[in-house]
């Protein structure tokens, strides 16, 4: 499987014209400054771009099995370095919003299909829906206007500027905390929308079976029953579909990381794509799917 996805990112990165060498050319030539050819030559060699693309293919993947990543021109240091101080942010934004998911949407679906077609119930389904429907990153937006608006905060980054290049503290950490919030809750709430959707469907099919029916007649008191019996075996399927969760926070964490500002991975691969950066986007992409399979 990441052999394949290997291939699929390696084609994709290469399908559009140019290279990181013709990006870093545009830009050069925009501000005024002229390259020599032996210059370009040299920049091509570095990055293997006067091989065949299959040769191009071996040297980068070979690479990456052996823990190196190479180098980054657009950013001027090893990719292992960019990659391993902001991949830490983007798992603990990430978990932190599977957690936030998993708090939400576990009572809120069992309390959905117990009331269903309540007042609370529609209300929830609306709520989940919205979430559903809006973009990730139009939350963002929609949080960092009305936090500027109302409280007159910046809600942006995981740091205030004071703790930006401090040392780790107490005080630091405790910033830290005050700002992840915003992240998790903008990353997780798509995530919340379908888990709670798949809760309530999947106790629904529980609640009417025989072997409810059968306890209650025992007497068996309703709330033990819920949780005893039904739950246990809905939370199967919810629990099993974390496969399928992590890649939409991981992804939806890159769009989020850039309108927040954040230090993750996020903001990185999307300024590697633009400029084609192939050792910096594809390994960060391959990270991405050694850590979803």
């Amino acid at each position: 499987t990441l052999m394949l996805i290997s291939i699929i990112v390696f084609v994709v990165i290469q399908l559009p014209p140019g290279d990181i060498v013709t990006a870093t050319l545009d830009q050069l030539t925009a501000s005024g400054v002229d390259m020599s050819d032996e210059r370009i030559q040299n920049m091509r060699a570095q990055y293997n771009l006067d091989q065949p693309l299959p040769m191009q293919y071996l040297y980068w993947v070979g690479n990456f099995i052996t823990g190196d990543m190479g180098f980054s021109y657009l950013y001027a240091r090893p990719v292992n370095e960019l990659v391993w101080e902001r991949l830490g942010y983007t798992l603990l934004i990430s978990v932190g919003a599977l957690i936030f998911t998993w708090m939400l949407a576990l009572p809120i679906g069992i309390y959905s299909a117990v009331r269903q077609y309540s007042v609370a119930d529609y209300a929830f389904t609306t709520i989940g829906l919205l979430g559903l429907a809006t973009p990730n990153f139009l939350i963002a937006l929609i949080l960092m206007y009305l936090g500027y608006t109302w409280f007159g905060i910046s809600i942006g980054g995981l740091y205030s500027p004071e703790y930006q290049n401090a040392p780790w503290s107490s005080a630091k950490f405790a910033d830290l905390l005050a700002h992840l919030w915003i992240p998790v809750v903008v990353v997780g709430t798509s995530g919340m929308a379908i888990t709670m959707r798949l809760m309530r469907a999947n106790l629904l099919d529980e609640l009417h079976k025989p072997y409810v029916t059968t306890a209650r007649a025992k007497g068996l008191p309703p709330f033990r029953l819920l949780i005893k019996y039904p739950v246990r075996i809905a939370i199967n399927p919810f629990i099993s579909t974390i496969g399928l969760l992590l890649p939409a926070l991981l992804s939806g964490e890159a769009i989020v990381g850039v309108v927040l500002n954040l230090p993750t991975t996020g903001p990185l691969l999307v300024q590697s794509l633009i400029s084609q950066d192939m050792y910096l986007a594809g390994s960060l992409i391959m990270l991405m799917s050694v850590l979803t399979v």
